[in-house]
């Protein structure tokens, strides 16, 4: 069975939908600014990509408001999105044909700011009923279930940046063992002081103030990266399924995954292993059934930490050849969303391969010594067929996967 990705919802700091995001990356427009969510005047990272403008009233009912979190909102929202782009009535199917596969890293984190603030600072010392239900990791998976009717095998992934490709490989596992359709991607919604005070413990955020210039993949002054929120979330389907409903759209394939690990511990100042990530790239083509010199474009996972980048640069090279492959990110446009993050270059993937255009690779000036990989300089037309994505999680996962375009159905235009 071929996995499929038929619809596609982004709500991103890029932008409400599809269209918006991909104006946004074309366009190398920068949405990274201030945090507005709360003061973070006292951190010593204050900047953001945020999903400005975002209100969930009308979108989100009375009662699931007070009971779920903004990471929650998200996910309700592009999760409609991605339906409606497919223009799949889950109404009319078997409850148990659909799935939901999200990937997050730390779940509901504005929720349980609130309620833990109320516990540390009031007489009645309690939490709210809502707690263990907002708060918790899968609690996207479950309302989006709940909401859908969602009754197949459903999962929450954890890998930290790297389990929003992981979703789309799971995803493309449920179709393999006969599940039709599964709500796939991630988000992410880690801008509170609790959240933000953990992310930097990591040694990997950056300080700089300059939206412009603070998140600097690959170049000379990289010196860390900006979190952000939001994500993307596609309906994955069953080749014959889809093409029996007469699906309107089928943005690619999932053509070949794969998953590693480094075995070791992530340390802010220590080398960064390249093996077991070369390894699930290596993998991913080879169960793709492609050749490396077959890849259009490279989108990797450009955290901006001058140690990691040089070892993705060298992983590129050593699967590539030196300057073997176009290399494009938006992640300094939109700051790295963790699981989103990843979810999200699978959308620029799939709109870039539907549009036959590479979007410009941000954030990288002068390459630093070692890095030298042929990235976009301005986005172009080009015949965007097969795409290979990279992500790495902290404490060493690894993830990879290729998208490429439904050949039969551009077999059938021609």
């Amino acid at each position: 069975m071929t996995a499929v990705i038929t619809g596609i919802g982004v709500l991103a700091p890029s932008g409400t939908g599809a269209g918006e995001h991909w104006e946004t990356v074309s366009t190398g427009t920068s949405r990274v600014g201030p945090i507005s969510l709360f003061d973070a005047s006292g951190y010593p990272t204050t900047l953001a990509g945020e999903v400005r403008g975002f209100d969930p009233r009308g979108r989100v009912d009375g009662r699931l408001l007070v009971q779920t979190d903004r990471w929650t909102w998200l996910g309700f929202d592009a999760a409609e999105q991605a339906i409606a782009d497919a223009a799949l009535d889950l109404s009319t199917m078997d409850p148990y044909d659909v799935s939901v596969v999200l990937a997050s890293s730390s779940g509901g984190n504005q929720f349980g700011q609130r309620e833990l603030q109320r516990l540390w600072s009031q007489p009645g010392r309690t939490v709210g009923a809502y707690q263990s239900i907002a708060w918790f990791y899968a609690a996207t998976v479950g309302q989006l279930s709940i909401r859908h009717q969602a009754k197949g095998p459903s999962n929450v992934l954890v890998a930290e940046s790297a389990g929003g490709l992981d979703s789309l490989a799971h995803a493309a596992r449920l179709v393999s063992r006969g599940t039709p359709v599964v709500l796939a991607g991630g988000l992410e919604a880690p801008l509170s002081p609790y959240a933000l005070a953990c992310q930097i413990r990591n040694g990997r955020l950056s300080s700089g103030t300059d939206p412009e210039r603070a998140y600097r993949p690959f170049d000379a002054d990289a010196a860390g990266y900006v979190p952000g929120e939001g994500g993307a979330v596609f309906v994955v389907e069953d080749l014959e399924h889809a093409l029996r409903r007469g699906a309107p759209v089928i943005y690619g394939e999932i053509a070949g995954c794969a998953a590693t690990h480094d075995g070791a511990h992530t340390a802010a100042a220590s080398a960064v292993p390249t093996r077991q990530y070369t390894r699930a790239m290596r993998l991913a083509l080879e169960r793709a059934g492609v050749e490396p010199g077959e890849v259009d474009a490279v989108i990797p996972d450009a955290v901006g930490v001058p140690a990691a980048d040089l070892a993705e640069a060298a992983a590129i090279t050593e699967v590539f050849g030196p300057g073997g492959v176009p290399v494009t990110t938006s992640k300094p446009l939109t700051g790295r969303l963790y699981q989103g993050g990843s979810a999200l270059d699978a959308a620029t993937a799939l709109i870039a391969i539907r549009t036959g255009a590479l979007p410009v690779s941000s954030g990288t000036d002068t390459p630093a010594p070692g890095c030298e990989l042929d990235f976009v300089t301005a986005t172009r037309e080009s015949d965007v067929d097969t795409v290979l994505l990279g992500a790495r999680g902290f404490d060493g996962y690894n993830s990879s996967v290729v998208l490429r375009a439904h050949r039969d159905r551009i077999e059938e235009a021609a």
